[in-house]
């Protein structure tokens, strides 16, 4: 090989590698923009040395969980295994933030989210479970509820949208539910984020003041504010007579929201008998190339304009 196509292979490796770099570095940014609100309600000690590294030590940590989490979604897809996970909390407790980070890395196919609206009038004719076994996993997937059977146990018996009768018969069924679904095959892991009176009201003022996340802020999510100890104590009844063998509650202590992302995480990942899959090593073919083929130009008017 000539001097000059030497320089210019060589040339091209460094300009892939470049490319490599960026990508990753793309990826990061992702995190930071998701991380951006964190930082300004932070304030000025936000900035300081100390928070710096403990937002690299933060990233770390989150970057590393999640590699082990796409090892996770390869056994699951492997071995066909079939995982529910449950995020119940207060509002504003930090549920999306972690499903968020859960999810971010993993295929939508193999990892999907379930966040049901309220029910519409033929729902609530149904059997109270009917309209959640339709997102129930499939063999090779794993589910995450937003919110789950248990909105009769918190929201509906603390707004009154259920009779007594259909919350004492909620509590009735859902041990029995749930341990259907393990005998079935299904592993249930149920998580509880629980906050402080005082950070709630900190996180719904951000919320206010915040057009990006006044959205949301909802009448319900106001409403709830106002009726803290009956949360409460609802929370108290959910977690005493739903705490089985089959399918335990975890409490999340969330007031720190890093911190519980990743505690969440690692506890997730020990509750799963995973190891990593071997996986054959990838080739890229070679592009086939046809004489007998021209491109046809786009035109003008189809291209999105160069604004940025």
């Amino acid at each position: 090989m000539k001097e000059s196509e030497q320089e210019l292979d060589a040339a091209s490796l460094a300009a892939r590698q470049r490319r490599f770099e960026e990508d990753l570095v793309d990826a990061y940014d992702e995190e930071l923009e998701m991380e951006v609100d964190d930082r300004i309600l932070d304030g000025g000690e936000g900035f300081t040395p100390e928070a710096r590294e403990l937002r690299k030590q933060y990233f770390r940590e989150l970057f590393r969980l999640q590699g082990e989490l796409v090892k996770l979604q390869d056994w699951i897809v492997k071995t066909g295994h079939r995982l529910v996970v449950i995020f119940e909390g207060r509002d504003a407790a930090g549920k999306g933030g972690a499903i968020k980070r859960i999810t971010q890395r993993l295929n939508p196919r193999v990892c999907r989210v379930a966040a049901l609206p309220a029910p519409n009038n033929r729902e609530r004719t149904q059997w109270y479970f009917q309209r959640y076994v339709s997102h129930l996993p499939a063999g090779g997937e794993m589910v995450l509820f937003d919110r789950s059977w248990y909105n009769r146990a918190g929201v509906e018996r603390v707004m009154g949208f259920c009779t007594d009768d259909e919350y004492d018969e909620f509590f009735r069924s859902v041990p029995e539910f749930e341990k259907m679904l393990v005998r079935s095959g299904i592993q249930i892991i149920k998580y509880w984020f629980s906050i402080t009176d005082e950070e709630q009201e900190i996180r719904f003022q951000a919320r206010i003041h915040d057009p990006l996340k006044q959205w949301k802020l909802s009448p319900m999510d106001l409403e709830s504010r106002r009726r803290w100890e009956r949360y409460t104590q609802a929370k108290e009844v959910m977690l005493q007579r739903s705490h089985i063998p089959e399918a335990p509650w975890w409490v999340v202590q969330a007031v720190d929201k890093k911190r519980a992302r990743l505690n969440c995480i690692h506890h997730l990942l020990s509750q799963v008998p995973y190891h990593e899959i071997e996986h054959p090593s990838i080739v890229l073919p070679e592009r086939v190339f046809h004489e007998d083929y021209s491109r046809h130009p786009v035109p003008d008017s189809m291209i999105v304009p160069d604004v940025f």
